[in-house]
Parts: C-alpha cells; structure tokens; sequence
C-alpha cells in the first residue's frame, strides 16, 4: 500500500470517532431543548437533506476540484461551523433551528469530502482492483468500529461534562483529519472536459451510471437495499420490545451484534472476491441479507435474532467493500465524483421510502410483516441484479478500465490494433 494511504486511513478513522460523537451527542443535545418529536426528527433528517438535494450536482463539483483541497478544507470548515454551536452552548443560546442549519452544513461537507475522498482514492492505489479491496476493507472496518462502537459512548459521556465539550471534540477531530489529508500526495487532475454547464455535466455522471450495466447494478443494490433495510429499522425496537421481549439494554447489544457482523463481513470482503470472484461474491452476500432478514423475522428468541443481525452486518459489511472498490476501478476518473455521489443519492432518496413502507405495513398488517416485505424485496433484488454484476461481466469491466499499456486491457490483446512495424 502507498505511504500515503496510511494517512488518509488514520485521517477518516479520527474522523470517524468524531462523527460518532455527534451522532450520539447532536440527538441529545436537541433532546434537553424540546420533547417536540417533530422537532427532533426535523434536526436528524436535515443531515441527509444535502444528499437529496445537491447529491450530483456535488459530485459534478468534486470532477472539477482538486480531490485533495476539497477533503481539506471542508474538514476545516466542518471543525470551524462546529465552534458556533459550542459557543451557542455556553452562551446559553442554543436552540433547535441552529442545530437544524449546523446538522444540514455538516451533511453538505460530508457530501463534499465523502465524494472528494471515493474519488481520490482510486487515483492514490493506481485503480488496482486488489489494492482498492484492501483498502476499502480498512476503511469501512475502522469507520464500523469508531463512528458505531467508540463514538456513541464518547458522545454521551463527553456531553455529561459540558453541552459544547462533544461538538469541540469532534471540531478537533476534523482539524487534525485536515492537517492529514493536507499532507497527502498530490495527483494529476482529470482531463478538463469540453466547458459545459454544470447541470449538463451532473446530466452526464447519472446517465453513465445508468447506462453502464455493471454500474446500475452497483447502484441498484444500496437504492433497494435501503427500502428493506429501512422498513426494518423503523420497526426493530417495537418487533425487539413486543415479539422478543428484550428491554433497552437487550435492544443494544441486537445493534452491537449487528456491527460485530459488519467488522467481520468489511474484514473477510477481500478473501471472498478472490474466492469467488467479486461478481458472485456481490451475489452471495446480498442473498445472504436476504435470507438473515428472513430469519430475523422467523426468530423465536433474542439469541436467533442477534445471530440474523449478526449475519446479515456481515453481508451489508462486505457488500460495503466490494461494491464501492469495484466502482472505483472501473470508472474514469474524470467521471468519479459524478458517479459516487449519484449511486449514493439514489441510495438515500430510497431510505425516506422504506421508513414510510416499515412503518405501514406494521400498522396494517403486524409488526413482522415488514420483515418479510423487507425479505423478499432483498431476494428478488438479488435475483434481478445477479447478472448485472457476474463475474464475466465484472471482468470484462475491469478489462476495459484497464490502462492502454496493460496486459489486460483489450487492445493489447487485439493483433490489428497493435503498432505496426517500422523499417528503416
């Protein structure tokens, strides 16, 4: 691996410890200035609004910015908006429009710098498929393991101390990720495109996505899989609380063992791909959450149920690895930004629709009737999607990404298209 990519992981990992603070402090912290549950649902949603509303638009942006100043200097903008609503907090000021605005400024930085960094990152690992595994193996574990294991726990206590110690924590947290990525090697900007509109260059990153098979079906699994997993959550603590009879605490560690599941299925990502071919293995694991939902469902006890979970994080969390590492290697790098933020877009236009679904069919029907829904929409996606993504058509992807002096790439494989010889 590239020294640099050293950096960059420890970067996200600091990163990632601070947006778990947030996560658990942001919710609590809007908890002590009204009971309003509108209210508190208007501060946790705003976080997802820049996605919904500038998602490839933004990612038109990145295709045109330097991939590495734009990751600095929003992490440097996130740590200094951050310090507004600290000095809210011991001013005694604070109120929940101003958490609304700081939750949808920071959702717009990361929409930046997530996009910034999918991006880079291929150009830093030289597009190989192998190193892009590898890396975004490590990536996600680390980010599984502080912004869902560390972060939450740090966030609670942190705001015991003070209102503004967690936002100050995680505004450090973003300072030292920028003065990291600010040392990261520079690369070569994409080729400038003919001069075009903006929206006529966000047109173009979504009508690649949708046009390119592998690609859709890449995006098509998180945009479905987020209905399912949606309509799941939004009935777990009631199926939890009403079916499985587990208290609050019980209810914590079913989530722990759904991230457990998902630090193991980020760590095994890569022997999988190499096992069965990353095409088939995008298969497996998605039948795999399939069918773990399906045993969630049918689950006669907290213990099968925590083992559902347990299985189908491990599916979510090597879906995580191999799905984003192989986009990253097939997509030209003048189209990277427009692409990620697309696929992420349509993952997150799908959440609010599977919220709406769970919470429906619970109400029409029973409490596990969205767990079957969630289930057999799974399935039939993996159905679908199957050869989308098969292994000859992966492979031939990452033939034609290959670089034109590569073994692998196409015309080097074709006589007719080789240089022809010179005589003197």
């Amino acid at each position: 691996m590239p020294t640099g990519f050293g950096r960059l992981w420890t970067a996200q990992t600091v990163s990632s410890l601070g947006d778990g603070v947030t996560q658990a402090a942001l919710p609590l912290l809007a908890l002590t200035l009204t009971r309003n549950p509108m209210a508190l649902a208007v501060v946790t949603a705003s976080g997802t609004l820049p996605w919904l509303l500038f998602g490839v638009l933004g990612g038109a942006l990145v295709d045109r910015w330097d991939r590495r100043r734009t990751m600095w200097v929003t992490d440097t903008a996130r740590a200094l908006l951050l310090g507004i609503p600290a000095a809210a907090a011991v001013l005694g000021v604070l109120s929940i429009p101003l958490l609304v605005a700081v939750t949808f400024l920071l959702g717009l930085g990361g929409l930046f710098f997530d996009t910034a960094a999918t991006a880079y990152l291929p150009d830093l690992l030289r597009r190989d498929p192998a190193l892009l595994e590898r890396a975004n193996s490590r990536l996600r574990g680390t980010q599984t393991a502080m912004s869902g294991f560390a972060g939450p726990p740090a966030g609670s206590a942190l705001l015991a101390l003070g209102r503004a110690v967690p936002l100050l924590a995680d505004a450090v947290s973003f300072m030292l990720s920028a003065l990291l990525v600010r040392t990261l090697p520079a690369m070569p900007r994409p080729v400038p495109e003919v001069r075009e509109s903006l929206l006529r260059q966000a047109r173009a990153g979504a009508s690649y996505v949708f046009r390119n098979r592998v690609l859709l079906g890449l995006a098509l699994r998180p945009a479905v899989g987020n209905v399912a997993f949606l309509a799941v959550e939004t009935v777990l603590a009631l199926f939890a609380h009403d079916r499985l009879g587990v208290d609050t605490y019980g209810f914590g560690l079913l989530l722990t063992a759904e991230a457990t599941g998902g630090l193991l299925g980020a760590g095994i990502a890569s022997y999988l791909g190499r096992r069965l071919g990353t095409g088939t293995a995008l298969t497996c694991t998605a039948a795999v959450e399939g069918l773990a939902i399906l045993g969630l469902a049918a689950a006669p006890n907290p213990y099968v149920a925590g083992l559902a979970l347990a299985v189908c994080g491990a599916g979510m969390g090597a879906t995580m690895v191999l799905g984003p590492s192989l986009r990253q290697a097939i997509v030209p790098a003048h189209l990277m930004g427009r692409v990620a933020s697309t696929s992420r877009m349509l993952a997150m236009c799908a959440a609010p629709v599977g919220a709406f679904l769970g919470g429906w069919l619970a109400t029409t029907y029973d409490i596990r009737t969205p767990l079957y829904a969630a289930a057999v929409l799974l399935l039939t996606m993996t159905a679908v999607t199957a050869s989308m993504t098969s292994n000859h058509h992966v492979e031939a992807a990452l033939r034609a990404a290959a670089p034109a002096d590569s073994p692998d790439h196409p015309a080097s494989k074709d006589p007719a298209k080789k240089s022809a010889p010179t005589f003197s």
